[in-house]
């Protein structure tokens, strides 16, 4: 991931400036941050985990965590590498509104077969839930005061029958053309 010397290798540099909005002092300071606190330079399923629930302190963060997870372990090795960890943050903190729905897509699409399907939305609803902190579920809506019930409002949204699925790109236009959805694929605490 680094070169010799420990620092984080112009050709990482150069692709995460291109594809994030950090600049190389930030990048720099963040590989080196990743490199004390992971000297592997590998962060594990359960070190994401335990990141994760410092962000949701009062929920359960388990189980979305390692559906993001999930999705940014682009190789499939059961580890996070710098790049990987760098990308994941720019998706979920500041990206394009397209590419953070490209990756919401792939956090959705749970089989990784370029479709998700209700029941593939129901289980990241359900994960998305546990985030929300018992005192803020009483003030929902009726409709989406379950896992269950916020699943089939943003179903509805893409026009599809329950056994029907969705490709990538009706995902990106249903949620961009519908404000309602785009709230219901993310939690937002309550300020």
């Amino acid at each position: 991931m680094g070169n010799k010397s420990g620092a984080v290798s112009k050709e990482i540099l150069e692709d995460l400036k291109l594809n994030t909005k950090f600049s190389e002092v930030e990048i720099v300071q963040w590989y080196e941050n990743f490199k004390k606190q992971c000297p592997t330079g590998r962060i594990t399923k359960e070190e994401f985990q335990s990141i994760y629930k410092k962000f949701f302190p009062d929920s359960d963060a388990n189980t979305y965590a390692l559906h993001v997870f999930r999705s940014f372990d682009t190789n499939d090795d059961g580890t996070l590498d710098f790049k990987e960890y760098i990308i994941a943050l720019h998706m979920t903190s500041t990206g394009k509104t397209t590419r953070k729905l490209e990756w919401a897509f792939s956090l959705f699409d749970v089989d990784k077969n370029g479709y998700i399907t209700k029941a593939e939305v129901t289980e990241i609803c359900a994960s998305i839930f546990k985030l929300i902190p018992k005192d803020e579920v009483a003030n929902l809506p009726d409709d989406e005061n379950t896992a269950e019930k916020r699943a089939t409002k943003l179903w509805k949204y893409f026009e599809k029958g329950d056994n029907d699925r969705v490709a990538e790109g009706e995902f990106i236009q249903g949620v961009m053309e519908n404000d309602e959805a785009l709230r219901l694929i993310q939690y937002q605490p309550a300020k």
